[in-house]
């Protein structure tokens, strides 16, 4: 290839997974993911592969809407750039979708599955090895899963580990993770669908307009990435801040109380003195009264 392509750009994999011509792509990458008891044969494309919607200084949010022939709704997002709040924004962008389905005076009943699938970039769960997760609504404690409609998977491609037979999933995985390394197509991963996902590669490196709006959203995420690491920093900043006054104020405080314990101290010491004067002050009167000379 004449420039090496990273398949997680957001224009790249959109067009791999969303176009038209594509669509046995994007039928093979489903079954790979979602694994459905009935192979997934027919696929309507929503929103198809336009390149005029990548054009733009701005990054846009950039899925690939489906619906199979059982009308379920499935959404595919890459995400480059983790951030906190991105599970908040997996369950919103889920929610939206299947909210859309009904319409004024139509039934609970004409809602159908919508099924989410997110491939990561960055790790977003550090505490764990796996790469695969698969969200529903359900009763942990019961084990009791609500019904199939809510079905979130989380993809990060960093943590994969293919096994040593690949399956066409792992297939895919390597594919989006290592592909931008790559100047031809792996021999284990020589397949119709990923032969075709690779001369897609082929078209963005070759063609020039593709290949220039292809720079443009690799720049623009880019600039998100450092833009996000800048503001991590600031953050992390202010929060040493926040501790250093909080530390600062507890110290504070330690003073405080230690010179109202000294002050306490010096207070009891002056009492117990006054209290002794009194006290042989008493005594003296007593022995005067009982005749005797204290200062004999």
């Amino acid at each position: 290839m004449k420039h090496r392509i990273n398949p997680q750009i957001d224009c790249v994999f959109k067009a791999i997974l969303g176009s038209e011509t594509n669509k046995p792509l994007l039928i093979s990458f489903l079954n790979s993911v979602i694994k459905p008891e009935s192979p997934i044969v027919v696929v309507d494309i929503l929103n198809p592969y336009n390149e005029r919607e990548f054009i733009g200084d701005k990054l846009s949010i950039v899925d690939i809407k489906a619906k199979d022939d059982k009308k379920r709704l499935f959404q595919i997002e890459i995400q480059m750039v983790i951030f906190p709040h991105l599970p908040a924004r997996m369950l919103y962008t889920w929610s939206d979708i299947y909210a859309a389905q009904l319409q004024d005076g139509e039934k609970y009943d004409d809602l159908h599955p919508v099924i989410s699938i997110w491939l990561l970039a960055e790790n977003l769960f550090n505490s764990t090895s796996v790469a695969h997760h698969h969200f529903q609504m359900a009763d942990l404690a019961q084990q009791k899963i609500l019904n199939d409609h809510c079905s979130l998977h989380v993809l990060e491609l960093n943590k994969w580990q293919p096994a040593p037979t690949l399956s066409m999933e792992d297939q895919w995985m390597l594919f989006f993770r290592e592909a931008k390394s790559w100047s031809e197509l792996p021999a284990q991963l020589n397949t119709t669908e990923l032969r075709q996902a690779m001369a897609t590669l082929q078209r963005f490196s070759e063609k020039e307009q593709a290949y220039h709006l292809y720079q443009a959203r690799e720049n623009a995420i880019r600039e998100e990435k450092t833009q996000q690491a800048l503001l991590e920093k600031a953050l992390e900043k202010q929060e040493e801040e926040r501790r250093a006054k909080e530390e600062a104020l507890a110290n504070q405080e330690e003073e405080r109380m230690a010179k109202e314990e000294a002050l306490a101290n010096q207070e009891a010491e002056r009492r117990a003195k006054e209290a002794a004067i009194l006290e042989q002050e008493r005594l003296r009167k007593l022995l005067i009264k009982a005749g005797v000379d204290p200062d004999a």
